[in-house]
């Protein structure tokens, strides 16, 4: 059975949070300078024999201590990086170290390997988070452990077979693939589509994350009705760039739209192509339920042409910014997101779960206290998780969890879907 993390706004959001778990009214994500050198220090605890946690050496002040976050580029992976800009205002430069592995980590593969030991080097180093962790993260876990096993090795959103993944990483936490490509087939029956578009590319569609959604999702489209249809799009990490895939959706989109009908939901794998789909469609018509890694900041902002500054980290007023453009724009009840981007929280929500476990306040491997770190970044929105299972195997990963947020779908006004609530069929699970 899955557990329901919910995550009220009666929790309000912390800003400033430290061991101590000190709230605040604040709405907003990104604590004040003077306050991120507040995180109090506190001594770790020994570990209970039975607990999974990694605190700080005997004696060694428990803040005294470095985290390093590695995301992609701004240019590749904005909410990521800017969830981990986030926690490092949170709690400072002294203490949180960030990096940035290369667009195109798919040819360099080492120098992402060498980007993520790097911080190792660090003796004060321990814990290491990488989001998105992209081919590479495991090989770098792996020596990094060799070296330093002290250091807390934590995966959001691997690219990598989730079982190897799951070997080299301490902890590993991904969107739920499977309960999401249920989901959102439902989500978009429910608006009333009767074609599911999905736009990928070779490389994605080997990740066994991918390709097992697809596979759930054309087994939903049967279930509901719908035709579902593959299309193929330049992969940004190739010859063509970020410019060329991008310029490959703007062409194309007119054309499906004409092929299938202003009815049809469409969902790329790519964050790159996120921004001309939305773009198109927001012209053309069309539905588009939720990102492969959903927030309104995933390509919404450069598709609507807002500027989003003066909300920057306050996702109640970036939604409700995003939301009121396209009610104007005549797309009400046609675009859905997370109400919080998943991209963000798993940067800040990891950190912070990692330095509530190195304080000796947290349990590695169990889901309430992962809940408790992301519940600072993700107020009002409920969640749903479960470990996840080896399909081939049949075997359950302690360390490897699949989360999801409720589907909000904007409109005038917009709502939760209730996704949370709804029991995915128990075949989906086993479907590959």
């Amino acid at each position: 059975m899955k557990k329901v993390i919910s995550v009220l706004l009666a929790a309000a959001m912390v800003t400033g949070l430290a061991g101590c778990g000190s709230t605040s009214t604040n709405t907003t994500t990104q604590a004040p300078a003077s306050q991120a050198s507040e995180a109090p220090a506190s001594d770790a605890k020994a570990p209970e024999e039975e607990k999974t946690e990694a605190p700080a050496a005997e004696g060694e002040d428990a803040s005294d201590f470095h985290i390093g976050i590695v995301t992609g580029s701004v240019s590749q992976s904005e909410d990521d990086r800017r969830g981990a800009e986030a926690f490092q205002a949170m709690y400072g430069e002294d203490m949180v170290k960030l990096a940035i592995y290369p667009d195109n980590f798919t040819e360099e593969l080492e120098t992402t390997i060498q980007t993520i030991v790097n911080l190792s080097d660090d003796p004060k180093m321990k814990a290491i988070i990488m989001n998105q962790s992209v081919p590479g993260t495991t090989e770098a876990f792996r020596k990094i452990k060799e070296t330093r096993p002290d250091i807390l090795c934590i995966a959001g959103e691997g690219h990598e077979d989730l079982p190897e993944i799951g070997s080299a990483a301490d902890l590993v936490c991904n969107n739920d693939f499977v309960a999401r490509g249920y989901l959102i087939i439902r989500t978009a029956h429910e608006l009333g589509c009767d074609t599911f578009v999905h736009i990928s590319f070779p490389r994605h569609m080997a990740y066994e994350t991918m390709s097992r959604r697809v596979a759930v999702m054309k087994e939903a489209c049967k279930e509901f009705g719908m035709e579902f249809v593959l299309e193929t799009a330049p992969d940004p990490t190739s010859d063509v760039g970020v410019a060329g895939a991008q310029a490959y959706i703007l062409e194309k989109v007119p054309e499906w739209v004409e092929k299938y009908g202003k009815n049809a939901a469409y969902f790329c794998t790519n964050d790159a192509h996120t921004e001309p789909l939305l773009k198109q469609l927001m012209e053309y018509g069309g539905y588009f339920i939720e990102a492969d890694l959903p927030s309104p900041l995933m390509g919404y902002p450069g598709a609507l042409g807002i500027d989003l500054t003066a909300e920057a980290g306050d996702f109640d007023k970036i939604l409700a910014k995003v939301e009121s453009t396209i009610v104007e724009k005549g797309g009400a009840d046609h675009f859905g997101t997370w109400a919080y981007s998943y991209g963000y929280t798993t940067s800040a929500g990891l950190a912070q779960h990692a330095l509530n476990v190195l304080n000796g306040e947290s349990e590695l491997d169990d889901i309430d206290d992962i809940a408790k770190a992301y519940q600072v970044f993700s107020p009002k929105a409920e969640w749903n998780g479960s470990n996840y299972t080896n399909v081939e195997t049949g075997v359950k990963l302690d360390n490897v969890f699949l989360v999801y947020q409720d589907t909000y779908i904007m409109g005038d006004p917009g709502h939760f879907m209730g996704s949370t609530k709804i029991e995915v069929p128990e075949k989906y699970f086993t479907i590959k």
